[in-house]
C-alpha cells in the first residue's frame, strides 16, 4: 500500500502523523510511504530523519493526495485539502464530523472512507487514538487557565494556588473523563481548589479514590453547575460523547453569574462545545470575551505542544495504520473489529449514527 503523509495545514498546527521510526516500520513490510517535505519540522523530526527511515520525499500535497492509496493525518481534511480526497481513498485522522456539516458533506462527495481516531473503541470500551490528546489537551487546559486568568490577558488576576493568607482559585471541571482527570490532576498540583462534575458515580467513586485532597467529586446536575458558576474563577469544560455533539452544559444566560475576568476552557468545542457561548479559535487568536467572562475554545490545543502530542500520538496510532496498510480496509475491519467504529464515512455513506443524527443524513448501518 501507498501511505501520505502531507504537511498539516490547520493553522499552528505542528503536529505530524507518523515518526520515522513508524516510516521503517511500514517500509520493512513492504509499504510506500510518501511525506510531505518539512512536514514534520514542527515536531523537531527533520526531513533527513525521514529519508533515513525509508520514505519518499515529496514537493507537494497534491502529489501526496493523487498517488497515496491511505492518507494519513492528524488534523480533519481543510477545504483545501477535501478537493484532493478521492474516491476510494482512505482518510485515516481526528475528523470531529459532528462539529461541521460543511466537512460532513465534503467527504460524502468525495467518495472516500473515512476513519476517525476519536471513534475508534478497543475491546474494552476505551478510546485508544483519542485518549492521548484528551492527556495533553487536559493538562494543557490548567496551564492556559493559569494564564488567561492573569489581569493582562483580561483574567481577573488570580493566582491558582494562592499564597499564604490568601485563598486559592477555584476550579470546576465539568465532566470526568481523561480530559478532565488529568486536567484535576495538574490543578491540584498548582493547590488550587477543585471540584470536578460527572454523572457517572462509579467513575466519581473512582476519581475520589485516587485525586488528592484539594479534589472534590461532585455529582453533576443543573443546580450544582449553577453553583459551581458562582464560584468559579476557571471552568474547564470536558464532556465527551463520542462521535456526537457535545451537551451544552452552560448556556448563555449563565455566565451572568460568573465573576468578571473569570476563564473558561471549552477543550469540547472540537466536538460543538460544551458552553453555548463557545466557538472555536486558533492559537494565533485564542481568546474572546463573553459578559465580562474570557473565552478560549482552541480546538487543536495539543498542537501547540506538537513535539510532545506527536510522538504521544503516533504511539498509539501506529499499530492500527499498519493494520490497514497490511490487510486492507475490509480484511482489517474483520481482523480487528475497534476499526469498524471508527469508520464514519465509506464512499459516500455515513455509517456512524452519531454523525448521521446530528445532522439528519442518511445512515448506512454497515459496510
Amino acid at each position: 500500500m501507498i501511505i501520505g503523509v502531507p504537511k498539516e495545514v490547520k493553522t499552528d498546527e505542528y503536529r505530524i502523523a507518523v515518526l520515522p521510526v513508524g516510516v521503517e516500520e511500514l517500509v520493512s513490510r513492504g509499504h510506500d510511504v510518501l511525506v510531505e517535505a518539512g512536514a514534520g519540522l514542527g515536531s523537531g523530526l527533520p526531513d533527513h530523519d525521514y529519508l533515513k527511515a525509508g520514505a519518499e520525499l515529496c514537493a507537494s500535497a497534491d502529489e501526496i493526495f493523487e498517488r497515496a492509496d491511505m492518507i494519513v493525518k492528524v488534523k480533519e481534511p481543510q477545504p483545501e485539502e477535501c478537493s484532493k480526497v478521492r474516491s476510494g481513498q482512505i482518510v485515516f485522522t481526528y475528523f470531529h464530523f459532528a462539529a461541521s456539516l460543511e466537512l460532513t458533506n465534503a467527504m460524502i462527495q468525495s467518495g472516500g472512507t473515512c476513519i476517525a481516531y476519536e471513534t475508534l473503541r478497543d475491546d474494552n470500551g476505551r478510546l485508544p487514538l483519542l485518549t492521548p490528546m484528551s492527556e495533553v489537551a487536559g493538562r494543557m487546559s490548567i496551564q492556559q487557565g493559569a494564564k488567561y486568568l492573569e489581569r493582562p490577558q483580561m483574567g481577573r488576576g488570580i493566582l491558582l494556588g494562592g499564597v499564604p493568607g490568601v485563598a486559592p482559585a477555584h476550579i470546576t471541571i465539568l465532566g470526568g473523563g481523561v480530559v478532565g482527570a488529568n486536567a484535576a490532576k495538574i490543578a491540584a498540583g498548582f493547590q488550587a481548589d477543585v471540584a470536578i462534575l460527572d454523572t457517572n458515580l462509579d467513575r466519581l467513586r473512582y476519581l475520589d479514590d485516587v485525586m488528592p485532597p484539594n479534589v472534590n467529586c461532585l455529582y453533576s446536575d443543573r443546580y450544582t453547575i449553577l453553583e459551581q458558576l458562582r464560584r468559579a474563577d476557571l471552568v474547564i469544560g470536558s464532556v465527551l460523547i463520542p462521535g456526537a455533539k457535545a451537551p451544552q452544559l452552560v448556556r448563555a444566560e449563565d455566565l451572568r453569574l460568573m465573576n468578571p475576568g473569570s476563564v473558561v476552557i471549552d477543550v469540547a468545542v472540537d466536538q460543538g462545545g460544551c458552553i453555548e457561548t463557545s466557538h472555536p479559535t486558533t492559537h494565533s487568536h485564542p481568546t474572546f470575551i463573553v459578559d465580562d467572562v474570557v473565552h478560549y475554545c482552541v480546538a487543536n490545543m495539543p498542537g501547540a505542544v506538537g513535539r510532545t502530542s506527536t510522538f504521544a500520538l503516533c504511539n498509539a496510532t501506529l499499530p492500527w495504520v499498519i493494520s490497514l496498510a497490511d490487510n486492507g480496509l475490509e480484511k482489517a475491519i474483520e481482523q480487528f473489529t475497534p476499526l469498524r467504529a471508527a469508520v464514519n464515512i465509506d464512499r459516500g455513506n455515513v455509517v456512524n449514527k452519531a454523525v448521521a443524527d446530528v445532522f439528519g443524513l442518511p445512515y448506512a448501518a454497515s459496510l
